[in-house]
């Protein structure tokens, strides 16, 4: 309990026109995935389509990752330290992987992720390629390799030949399961492509390429060497190279800056690029410049610009299904993501409709489907209709496209409120699926809702019952009641949801210990729109004062007083229902000359108790009178939860 004091003999100074009273205590497609994986820095991917597995190296973390086609990861090889070049063999039973810091390549058995084997190299490998079941590896500004099929590996380093390979950013290999005895290198700004054998590898051609490429690969016809960055006519693309003579072909015109390049065992073309506010992976079919299709990494960094592609972080699934990408926030953050259907054409579906329309009246849909290549005139689409009556959706007549694409048709809506029209095309071999949709505000007819006792103040812990009266309606006949107390600690409370009765009511009873908003809430059916209504009622709080320290009680006329000794100093003890911070006022009066006179307010701290005990200082005088009473005030007393609420008057007098 809270002790504080004012003074009787400075009250009645007030009264008497002397000193003042001085205030006291005052809220991509569906499809794709998107993983973060546990690595500290990318150095290459490779996927096992047979086992549905992909494989991460992690050269900062001296770990791979391996994860499923989702990136949930499966397994972690650690102990490799720089680990960075991976490939895979070609029945897909072996991984191989360059750990560059112990100069050696390492090989794991793909179902059970256990190390086989290791080889050491006498160099450091880089970038791996299996070439006719034998491991090319990239060391410094040459490459060599390793041939496990024998009894004992043979190595042989220094294949580069008559090539002035003298970049200092990585040494740069490429082969295709489907182009046996050949390989492509680049470094720097040379690029040359061998002839291999067990006996190693011979130089068919040499020529050059832009000193900013990142990644290189060969397609499964053998007829070019793509990089990741080069002509289309200086901008910004994929160079394409002849493998008879390096000579410079037709490339992939792409966004700024090129950083990535894979091709899919079907010859479709993957471009990736580092590039904030443009796409990231570009699908091409052999031989187009214009993409097939694109993907946008999301932005989940810090910044304005997007996550952006790791360079040369992108492979393929044997099968073309998918193609993955590795991705870095600024956080540093890495995420595997799985990009569905690339090869794919993204159809665009778009319909039209009036924004409101009448219920029970015809209306017409338009729309229109497009793609890069463009469908056929009659090509199907599936009608959905969903409103408050068929929540799931209710099919419709099918629809088929005009020539240029467009669809047309009537509906005659038999509910109101939101009315959705999906129409979904299901696609096929080369478009991917596509849908879209749009909502028509179809009228409903108003209904009245109403809620009593607003305004109406109660008593502190008083039960009082709502209620709430519905009036005509289609089906829907249930009404739901709601409670907010002011307070940001209790929050708004569903109290009742029913049906209402055959006079249209439905009733729920409120504690009122704070001022309440009620809420009675309609929904809506199909022929009349929701409606909510609310009333505030308010609430006091429970206020008493008890005095002690008299020495007797008495009655002067109609009011019982308190006797205190001329010295004796009252103590009045306030009991009020807690709030956190909450404060009273303290109100003084004194009676003089026949009447009573304001001697000023104070206010005081409320107790974590809910009381507070206030010590009056003695007047020092027989035959003062005066009385107090205890005040919550509305906002003034450090909230607003409550309606102000007056205590009883406390008469006390001095003798002798």
């Amino acid at each position: 309990m809270r002790r504080r004091s004012i003074s009787i003999a400075t009250a009645l100074a007030v009264v008497l026109g002397s000193t003042a009273l001085v205030a006291g205590v005052a809220g991509p497609a569906a499809a794709d995935s998107a993983k973060v994986l546990p690595v500290k820095s990318v150095g290459d991917i490779v996927v096992d389509g047979t086992h549905q597995r992909v494989y991460v190296s992690d050269p900062t973390g001296g770990k791979i990752v391996v994860t499923d086609y989702t990136g949930t990861v499966r397994a972690t090889l650690t102990g490799l330290s720089g680990v960075s070049g991976l490939a895979l063999s070609p029945d897909s039973g072996q991984v191989y992987a360059a750990v560059t810091n112990a100069r050696r390549i390492v090989s794991v058995e793909t179902g059970t992720y256990t190390q086989t084997a290791s080889y050491p190299l006498g160099a450091a490998p880089g970038d791996l390629e299996v070439v006719d079941g034998r491991i090319w590896f990239a060391h410094g500004t040459d490459f060599g390799s390793l041939d496990i099929s024998g009894a004992e590996p043979v190595v042989h380093l220094d294949q580069r030949g008559d090539v002035d390979f003298s970049g200092a950013y990585g040494m740069f290999l490429a082969a295709d399961p489907a182009v046996p005895g050949v390989l492509a290198a680049g470094n720097g700004g040379d690029l040359a492509v061998y002839d291999v054998t067990a006996d190693g590898a011979t130089l068919r051609t040499k020529g050059s390429m832009d000193t900013a490429v990142k990644q290189i690969d060969l397609t499964p016809d053998g007829r070019q060497v793509l990089t990741s960055w080069g002509d289309p006519a200086y901008g910004y693309g994929l160079g394409a190279y002849s493998t008879t003579d390096l000579s410079e072909q037709t490339g992939y015109p792409i966004d700024s800056y090129p950083n990535a390049v894979r091709v899919a065992p079907d010859g479709t073309v993957a471009g990736g690029s580092f590039s904030w506010y443009e796409p990231d992976v570009h699908i091409h079919r052999p031989g187009d410049p214009v993409p097939t299709r694109e993907y946008d990494f999301p932005n989940t960094g810090n910044s304005s610009g997007a996550d952006t592609l790791v360079d040369g972080a992108l492979a393929w699934a044997p099968d073309a299904g998918r193609v993955f990408a590795v991705s870095e926030n600024t956080y540093g953050t890495y995420t595997l993501r799985a990009l569905t259907d690339p090869t794919k054409e993204l159809p665009a579906l778009k319909v039209s409709a009036p924004a409101k329309a009448d219920r029970a009246k015809k209306l017409t849909v338009t729309g229109k489907l497009t793609s890069k290549t463009r469908l056929p005139a009659g090509t199907g689409l599936k009608v959905t209709r969903t409103d408050v009556e068929s929540t799931g959706g209710k099919a419709l007549a099918a629809v088929k496209t005009k020539a240029d694409g467009s669809f047309s048709f009537t509906d005659t809506p038999p509910a109101g409120g939101k009315v959705t029209y999906k129409v979904s095309y299901a696609g096929d071999a080369t478009h991917a699926a596509a849908s879209g949709s749009y909502a028509v505000e179809v009228s409903r007819k108003a209904t009245s809702l109403s809620l009593n006792n607003s305004g109406k103040v109660y008593a502190y812990g008083k039960d009082v019952s709502f209620t709430a009266h519905l009036g005509t309606t289609y089906k829907n006949r249930t009404v739901a009641i709601y409670a907010d107390p002011y307070g940001a600690d209790k929050p708004k409370k569903l109290l009742k949801t029913a049906k209402v009765n055959s006079s249209g009511n439905v009733s729920a009873t409120v504690d009122m210990k704070r001022d309440t908003v009620v809420t009675a809430v309609f929904t809506g059916d199909s022929h009349y729109a929701a409606k909510t209504v609310k009333s505030t009622a308010y609430a006091q709080v429970k206020v008493s004062t008890s005095v002690s320290k008299h020495y007797r009680t008495g009655r002067i006329g109609s009011h019982t007083y308190y006797y205190f000794h001329k010295k004796t100093d009252p103590v009045l003890t306030t009991t009020m229902s807690y709030y956190k911070g909450r404060k009273f006022r303290f109100d003084l009066e004194v009676y003089y000359q026949g009447s009573w006179y304001d001697a000023g307010s104070e206010y005081f701290a409320l107790g974590t108790s809910g009381k507070t005990a206030v010590r009056l200082k003695a007047s020092g005088e027989a035959g003062v009178r005066a009385r107090t009473r205890a005040s919550y005030v509305n906002n003034s007393s450090g909230d607003n939860v409550n309606s102000t609420t007056h205590g009883a008057w406390k008469y006390f007098t001095f003798t002798n």
